[in-house]
């Protein structure tokens, strides 16, 4: 086994037996299969063998599977195992190996580690490794989220203030690599609302120049849990992309206001159906200033 080779064939489920084939053999009774396979570095053979091993009561010999995947360090074997110990309620054995990768510098283990060690009673030691890694997005999550564990809000709110500089904000996703100004302000809002300081989260963001993250606005969000309605429908009636209007039609479906969450789908769907037709019209008008294609000369 070699981290590459497992890597590129459980990435593109190539060159190995995938997981819906060894669901099917264990479904017709070929368990000896699986078992026989997972020795022979076919992970998803090993991984489904080790959690029925598991399953059994047989966590030495569960352990034994993964055992050579993750002794080769692939974080993928590494922190399958680690997840694994902690459900097995050894939760210093799986501290103990996710600390090892994250002392080798893998680039993934030192989140996964400090909240491995925030969910077991040591904040402080988790958001003291966070800490000095705050420029990284997915680290500064890490650290508002064990932040609330350590009792240490103040101190990441201090942290995150200081990635919002007034004179900058992001254009694109490829500005700022790192955590941008507008992630930081949603973290810090965060740690307001978690703090009770609910006009202070929506004074925060309500600064954004990027409103919406995967689908769903942090600030419609705040306001459908606050109970805050009338700002809610204020604030839908002017959110460009008609996320806030799902939301609070969301929010009144949830209170029987059927006629009212009727109206908002409707509200919603219309901003969505004219910010797509205005993506149309701009690519299309790109397309005529550009000139004929190639394929049409």
């Amino acid at each position: 086994m070699d981290i590459g080779g497992l890597d590129y064939r459980v990435r593109t489920q190539s060159g190995c037996i995938p997981p819906h084939l060894v669901s099917r053999l264990l479904d017709l009774g070929h368990a000896d299969e699986v078992e026989f396979w997972a020795g022979r570095g076919e992970w998803f053979c090993a991984k489904e063998w080790a959690r029925l091993l598991a399953f059994q009561g047989r966590e030495e010999q569960a352990q034994e599977v993964l055992a050579p995947y993750a002794a080769t360090g692939w974080w993928t074997a590494v922190r399958t195992t680690a997840e694994s110990l902690e459900s097995w309620g050894r939760a210093d054995e799986a501290i103990a190996l996710s600390r090892s990768r994250r002392e080798a510098g893998h680039s993934q283990a030192l989140e996964f580690h400090a909240r491995l060690l925030a969910r077991h009673g040591r904040g402080d030691e988790a958001f003291s490794l966070l800490r000095p890694h705050i420029q990284d997005w997915s680290i500064a999550v890490a650290l508002t989220d064990v932040a609330d564990s350590a009792g240490r809000d103040d101190e990441a709110a201090t942290l995150l203030a200081a990635q919002t500089p007034d004179e900058h904000r992001c254009d694109d996703p490829w500005c700022c690599r790192g955590l941008d100004a507008d992630m930081a302000i949603g973290l810090l809002a965060t740690i307001r609302e978690r703090q009770g300081r609910v006009d202070d989260a929506i004074a925060l963001l309500r600064t954004r120049k990027k409103t919406s993250l995967n689908n769903r606005d942090q600030l419609a969000d705040l306001l459908a849990r606050q109970d805050r309605i009338e700002e809610l429908h204020a604030y839908a009636a002017t959110e460009p992309f008609g996320i806030a209007a799902r939301r609070l039609a969301e929010l009144l479906e949830e209170r029987d206001d059927v006629e009212g969450a009727i109206t908002m789908y409707r509200h919603a769907s219309d901003v969505s159906c004219r910010r797509d037709t205005l993506q149309w019209i701009s690519l299309n008008s790109w397309r005529a200033m550009a000139g004929p294609t190639r394929r049409s000369r």
